[in-house]
């Protein structure tokens, strides 16, 4: 399941963080990568600091409080975030995230996207499901979720700077049909919510999410 969350941050915010991702100090993208990623990644990582914490910890408390990451994803962790620049000439060939990124199990990855895609020529995000190949550009702010299990990779950049943040999250539910079952009720009680359904109606549907959630997370 592909999920794109269009303003998970303002336009103000994405712009204060932009600034600040671009403040910070970078280095050869390689370093974060696995053995056989490194191979195809021509990127640069933010190093460890203070200012990257303070952007880590914005992102994070914007993506747990928003109700449709929360209702995709199920986050029971999610891993320290990258702060990831590419410049003119760089791109990220087609991989696999690693099985355990920052110690946790990625069952999603995500790219939030910092930099305003009139702001630089290609650098588009191409995800792979098994009938195509998809591209993904989106305005600064927004999220794309997806499965890590998924071929992806990063189009050259041919001008400008690409800037996003990108990151993991360790489900409570390993099955990606069993979350896309539950995504689906959490939008059929907010459907019936908003119409005023009868509240028993809405209750024993609420009662089988919950109790569907009890029985596969884990």
């Amino acid at each position: 399941m592909f999920v794109a969350i269009d303003q998970l941050l303002s336009a103000a915010e994405a712009e204060a963080m932009r600034q600040s991702a671009e403040r910070l100090d970078f280095a050869d993208g390689g370093e974060t990568a696995g053995s056989i990623a490194r191979q195809v990644k021509a990127n640069d990582q933010a190093r460890p600091s203070a200012a990257l914490d303070a952007i880590r910890s914005k992102a994070e408390a914007a993506l747990r409080s928003n109700p449709i990451f929360t209702s995709a994803a199920r986050p029971r962790a999610v891993s320290p975030m990258l702060v990831s620049r590419y410049r003119a000439g760089q791109s990220y060939g087609l991989h696999t995230d690693d099985a355990l990124m920052g110690g946790l199990r990625s069952d999603l990855s995500f790219t939030l996207f910092l930099s305003p895609p009139e702001s630089y020529e290609g650098g588009a995000l191409i995800v792979a499901d098994a009938l195509e190949e998809r591209a993904f550009k989106l305005p600064a702010g927004a999220l794309l979720l997806y499965p890590s299990t998924t071929l992806h990779r990063v189009e050259p950049v041919s001008a400008g700077m690409r800037l996003c943040l990108v990151g993991w999250v360790q489900s409570w539910l390993r099955d990606p049909g069993q979350r896309e079952i539950l995504f689906d009720l959490d939008g059929a009680i907010a459907e019936l919510q908003a119409m005023r359904a009868a509240q028993s109606l809405v209750g024993r549907l609420a009662r089988t999410r919950s109790n569907l959630l009890r029985l596969w997370a884990g």
